[in-house]
């Protein structure tokens, strides 16, 4: 079934990016099948921010909010515990992290305004289809400097908040003009593995609730914040593609293009973790001479770090979770942790990355990587993946969804974490939200 109500008609040739994407938003359906996907969406984002906690960044943030009266910093600080373990959601053409930002700002807004399931999943669908059409737009130069779940985060969590507020048409483009000026976030961070990434996720969050509260309220903001002479694309995207903000209006809804992380690092990691996983049998007791990982240049360019020298480094070193994937049975959190480090050191050493043609002009609508593995004897190892686990090509399942949410969930201290599985997937059945002492 669609949602009822009648929906406006989008507006007429001439109107800035903005007004178009509200339309765009305003006018697609939601149908039953997209409340579920967007139900394990919001499993996937409520258990990560959960596990979340059981982390030294997680526990300063929750820290701080102890000692924070104000009333948003609740759904900053799950935003921001929601990105810290690097097993969140991962949009590719946008190279976002959708469900970070959308779904704890969309859970503050419904909270505090008494919704249900069914309205706050299609806030959550509204944010990620503006954050990840504005990512879609950005271009790959914005992303060499600037992280994009940061800066066009704030646009999916005001769409959102604009949902849940009942915002019109002119509200909603006061919120994202807003939401448009707030945007920051720079990749510096990866240089020292300072937590600054887990501030951009809740920035992000917090920044478009602001923004579209005080839309409500008459605060007008900027109707061509991206396109204008001084505005977004103008100000931080050399190679910006404007026209991809709209672009394909009647696809289906972003949120159903995006990929779930079966494994806690970095995604431009993730084809090569799960094309050297597939050689680990073959390899069996036999000595590994070289291995030579082919990528695209955005791997290379955040994960090319052959001497990662802590956790965090670790997660986006394409050499350690290669040489991971291929020693161990899993990929999993420990095998991030000093020990797996100090194991894994001689390995790394003999794993070469390189950009390759194939790999680098699909990229950013397939983020795909070749292992090719050469053993001690002489022989040659190779796989490939064009699209990895948990693409949209190559989906995780419901029971896998649930099991890996199950960890996640025991890992932030819910030793029993069936009843709140249901619970949350039950918001595809317009359920009550979940109860806030669990987020």
């Amino acid at each position: 079934m669609v949602d009822a109500g009648a929906r406006q008609r989008p507006v007429a040739a001439g109107a800035t990016l903005t007004q178009g994407l509200a339309a765009l938003i305003d006018a697609k359906p939601v149908t039953n099948a997209d409340r579920a996907a967007a139900a394990l969406f919001v499993l996937d984002a409520i258990a990560n921010a959960i596990a979340g906690r059981n982390s030294e960044p997680g526990r300063i943030l929750l820290a701080w909010a102890r000692e924070t009266p104000a009333a948003d910093a609740k759904g900053f600080v799950a935003a921001s515990l929601t990105h810290i373990l690097e097993i969140d959601d991962l949009h590719r053409q946008s190279a976002t992290h959708p469900g970070c930002v959308a779904v704890p700002a969309a859970l503050a807004v419904a909270r505090r305004r008494g919704a249900r399931g069914h309205a706050f999943l299609a806030a959550v669908l509204a944010g990620y289809e503006a954050m990840c059409r504005v990512g879609n737009a950005v271009g790959p130069a914005h992303y060499r400097v600037f992280h994009n779940t940061a800066t066009c985060g704030p646009f999916g969590s005001a769409m959102a908040a604009a949902r849940l507020l009942g915002l019109d048409r002119a509200q909603t483009v006061h919120a994202l003009g807003n939401a448009g000026t707030q945007a920051a976030g720079l990749w510096q961070f990866l240089e020292t593995g300072a937590m600054s990434k887990h501030l951009h996720a809740g920035h992000a969050a917090d920044a478009g609730v602001r923004a579209a509260e005080l839309a409500a309220h008459g605060f007008t903001g900027p109707p061509a914040v991206l396109e204008g002479e001084k505005g977004f694309f103008r100000g931080l995207c050399p190679d910006a593609d404007p026209a991809a903000v709209l672009r394909a209006p009647g696809a289906p809804w972003e949120l159903r293009r995006t990929s779930i992380k079966p494994w806690p690092s970095c995604r431009h990691t993730h084809p090569a973790i799960d094309a050297a996983s597939s050689l680990r049998a073959a390899i069996g007791s036999r000595a590994i001479a070289r291995v030579r990982v082919e990528t695209y240049r955005a791997a290379t360019d955040l994960c090319d770090r052959p001497l990662p020298d802590s956790e965090y480094a670790a997660k986006f070193s394409l050499q350690h979770c290669v040489a991971a994937a291929l020693s161990l049975p899993a990929v999993d959190f420990a095998s991030f942790d000093e020990r797996a480090r100090r194991e894994l050191a001689e390995l790394r050493t003999r794993v070469e990355c390189r950009v390759a043609d194939r790999f680098a002009s699909a990229y950013p609508q397939d983020w795909g990587s070749a292992a090719t593995v050469t053993l001690a004897d002489g022989a040659e190892l190779v796989a490939e993946r064009r699209h990895a686990r948990g693409d949209p090509e190559a989906p995780l399942d419901a029971a896998t969804m649930r099991a890996k949410a199950a960890m996640l969930l025991r890992h932030g201290g819910i030793a029993e974490p069936a009843a709140t599985i249901d619970g949350i997937l039950a918001l595809a059945d317009d359920a009550p939200l979940p109860a806030p002492t669990l987020l």
